[in-house]
Formats: C-alpha cells, sequence, structure tokens
C-alpha cells in the first residue's frame, strides 16, 4: 500500500508541475458547460429566439404570439443592432427577422408569409428551431390560404366580377375558415405518461462535458508511461519488489482520485449554477462517477503501453477523447445521429457514460436502474487493465 500511495504522489506532482494544467481542469470545462448549457436557453430550459420585429403590425404580432404558444421556445423581441451585434460576436446561435413589408395583403393575395431565420453555420439546434417557427406560423397562414383558394375557384364559375365583390368573397371566406379552424376537434390524441421525461440542455451538457474534459486527461495516462519508460524510471520501478499489478494501480488511483476532484467540481458547478439535481442520490452518483473514471483510466494505461513516447501519447489522448466524447453525444445529443450510429457508437464508453448521468440526471433513475451502464463500464475497466498489465508484462519480459 506504501508503494501505491508513493506512485500517486509522484503523478500528481507530475501533472501539476505546470500552472497551465489548471486550465484543463476546471477554468475550460466550466466555460463549456456554461456556453452549451445556457447559450441560447433560460432557467426552464426553454430557447431564447430573437425576434427582430420591424413591421409591427398585426400580422407580426400574431407570429410572435404563435411562436410564444410553442413549447420549448421563447421569443423575445430585440432591436436589430442589438441583434446582429449579438450576432457577430456568437453569443446567440439563431435569430428572427420579421420584415417591414410584411402585411396583411401578401397572405390575402395567396401569398406565403416570409420570415428570415438567421443561423451560425453548421448549427444543429437551428434545424430544431427552424421547424418550430415553419409549425406555428403554418397554422395562422392557414385561413388565408383557404379563403384565396375559395376566391379562385369562384372567380373559375365566374361569381365574382367586380374587385369589391372579389374583396367581400374573401372576406366572409376568411372568417368562415377562421371560425372552422378555431373550433376544429382535436383529431390526435396525446397520452402522456405520468412521470414523462424532460430533455434539460442544462443537464445535458454538464454531464457532457464533465465526461470530455475528465476522460481527456484520464487517457492522458498513456503520457507518463510513456515518460517513464523513456526517461527509465519504468524500468527502475520494475526492479524493485513492486509488481505491474500494483505500478498499475498507483498508476490508474492517481489519476482517478484527480478525476473525482474535478468531477466533484463540476457537480458542484452543475448543483450551484445551473440548479440541477446532482446530489439527489449521491450514494449512486459516487458509483457512476468512480466506474466512468476507472473505465477511462484503464483504457488510458492500456494506450500508454502502445505509444513510444509522450508528444504522441498526448496527441493521441487528446484525439481520442474529443473524438469518443463527440460519437458518445456529449456534445450533441445521439437522438441528432442516425440509428445505426446510435447503435455503432455503445462499443464507446463514454456512451455508456452519458447514458448513465443522463439517465440519473433527467430521469430519476436509481442504482438499479443504472445497472447496464454500470456493468457496461466496469467491463471496460477490467477489460483494459487486464490488456494493460499483459502489455507491460510482454514488454518486461522481452
Amino acid at each position: 500500500m506504501h508503494s501505491i500511495f508513493a506512485i500517486i504522489r509522484k503523478d500528481v506532482l507530475l501533472r501539476f508541475a505546470s500552472p497551465s494544467e489548471w486550465l484543463f481542469f476546471l477554468f475550460l470545462p466550466v466555460l463549456f458547460t456554461f456556453v452549451l448549457g445556457m447559450g441560447n436557453y433560460g432557467s426552464d430550459g426553454k430557447v431564447t429566439l430573437l425576434v427582430v420585429d420591424e413591421a409591427s403590425n398585426e400580422i407580426s404580432a400574431r407570429v410572435i404570439k404563435a411562436l410564444e404558444r410553442t413549447p420549448g421556445l421563447r421569443p423575445e423581441v430585440v432591436s436589430r443592432a442589438e441583434t446582429e451585434a449579438r450576432f457577430g460576436t456568437r453569443k446567440v446561435d439563431f435569430w428572427l427577422y420579421l420584415p417591414a413589408d410584411l402585411s396583411e395583403k401578401h397572405l390575402r393575395r395567396g401569398e406565403q408569409i416570409q420570415l428570415l431565420l438567421y443561423q451560425q453555420p453548421n448549427n444543429l439546434r437551428a434545424v430544431a428551431v427552424q421547424r418550430a417557427i415553419q409549425a406555428a406560423i403554418g397554422g395562422e397562414s392557414l385561413p388565408f390560404e383557404a379563403a384565396h383558394q375559395a376566391v379562385t375557384l369562384a372567380e373559375q364559375y365566374s361569381v365574382l366580377r367586380t374587385e369589391e365583390e372579389r374583396q367581400q368573397y374573401f372576406n366572409e371566406a376568411f372568417q368562415s375558415a377562421h371560425v372552422l379552424w378555431t373550433q376544429a376537434p382535436q383529431r390526435l390524441e396525446v397520452i402522456r405518461p405520468s412521470r414523462a421525461p424532460v430533455y434539460d440542455p442544462r443537464a445535458h451538457a454538464s454531464a457532457g462535458q464533465l465526461i470530455t474534459w475528465v476522460f481527456i486527461p484520464l487517457f492522458g495516462i498513456s503520457a507518463l508511461l510513456a515518460y517513464e519508460r523513456n526517461t527509465g524510471t519504468l524500468a527502475r520501478i520494475m526492479t524493485t519488489p513492486t509488481s505491474q499489478a500494483i505500478f498499475l494501480a498507483g498508476t490508474i488511483g492517481g489519476q482517478v482520485l484527480i478525476a473525482l476532484v474535478q468531477m466533484g467540481l463540476l457537480v458542484g458547478f452543475g448543483v450551484f449554477a445551473l440548479r440541477l439535481p446532482w446530489m439527489r442520490d449521491p450514494w449512486t452518483l459516487a458509483v457512476l462517477l468512480f466506474t466512468s473514471a476507472l473505465a477511462a483510466g484503464a483504457i488510458g494505461v492500456f494506450m500508454g503501453t502502445l505509444v513510444k513516447n509522450e508528444a504522441q501519447a498526448n496527441n493521441l489522448s487528446i484525439l481520442m477523447g474529443m473524438v469518443m466524447a463527440l460519437l458518445g453525444g456529449c456534445w450533441y445529443p445521439l437522438e441528432f445521429f442516425p440509428d445505426a450510429v446510435k447503435m455503432i457508437v455503445h462499443v464507446l464508453p463514454t456512451t455508456w457514460a452519458l447514458e448513465g448521468m443522463v439517465n440519473y440526471l433527467m430521469r430519476g433513475k436509481s442504482l438499479e436502474d443504472l445497472f447496464p451502464q454500470l456493468a457496461a463500464l466496469t467491463g471496460f475497466a477490467v477489460l483494459f487493465f487486464v490488456l494493460g498489465l499483459w502489455r507491460l508484462w510482454r514488454e518486461q519480459s522481452v
């Protein structure tokens, strides 16, 4: 046990030898969690949609009210100068423009409402917002479209001879269509469970960024092994009574201990800044965080037996960490991915870790409910720890 603690102390001192390590240990994880979790969302989890209303008439007011009735969307009318400034500095990802020529006469002519949605490049959330806007304004234009169709059919039978007759017929058709539309029976029956899960972008960002920024340093265990191999420290350790198992236990233990401290700080940020229920079941949370860290640490040990130098290990750790986080759904929900991809990515520990944390945070799952995720993470830890031990034994026996 003394040997394990000595190895842990040595690795902690090596990792925090540079003050810049605090940038990746705490500052960047907190920054990314806040930006992704609260960037375009309010405290209730709704998407904030900035609206520039240059029409300022009855039609634009009806459009804004329709957006307010849309679930998950919060329109906020702001001046164009302020909106463009925030959009230019990427403080918002999208905004809606209601042009000054937006008026009822366009709808009376049968023209569709032309709105402009500005969005940052390659923004997946803007796609969902665009669909929500189309659904919101689609209902507002239906009575006008029905009235326009009625006028078109009446003109085909020469019922309308003057513009006054055409306008009066349109008004009557519009009023009838509007009454029928507002009184239309609900043909879709929606049955909701008593505890329907609600997607919370804050919870997803908190869990996803925790996994991303903790897994990358744990993969960085490979750099520690490469450093000790190249400096001869590893060979000298192996000449002592210290076994490979004790050496790996100390190496993983030190980094897992640091990872748990980092996780605790990020959980604290989620609790106090984002108001997330991280601490509703501390025992379940502790088991989930520990198995996640153990799985990532074991993979880092195995990677350390493959790389040749410290620079290669650092680059590989960052690459593997980012790729696994992205494919595992830590940056974007897996619901955006094709079904085949959602199945394939379950070969990654990040997918299981994120599923466990999301189920814990947003769906209130207990320790028993999280057994599949915990079993998978434990399996990753055992598998790669054994592979790392085997590779290290082969290297020393050659």
